[in-house]
């Protein structure tokens, strides 16, 4: 009698999520496409550009992340 039962609710899920998709289906995904240019960079495009190739500026750091105490 269980087994029916759960036959059941899972029949009626189904059938459920059919009728929501079938009445209210997903809607297409709309690109926004902005008509002025953005105030964002294009690092590509910064490379390919530079007129030194490849001598873009570099921040140099002392970076510490690994020292051990020698004790």
């Amino acid at each position: 009698m269980r087994v029916h039962h759960v036959i059941f609710v899972i029949a009626a899920l189904l059938v459920g999520l059919g009728l929501k998709q079938y009445f209210f289906p997903p809607l297409a995904a709309q690109a926004e496409i902005p008509a002025s240019p953005t105030a964002s960079m294009n690092v590509l495009q910064m490379h390919v550009d530079h007129p030194n190739g490849n001598d873009l500026p570099v921040e140099r750091m002392h970076d510490m992340s690994f020292i051990f105490d020698s004790e």
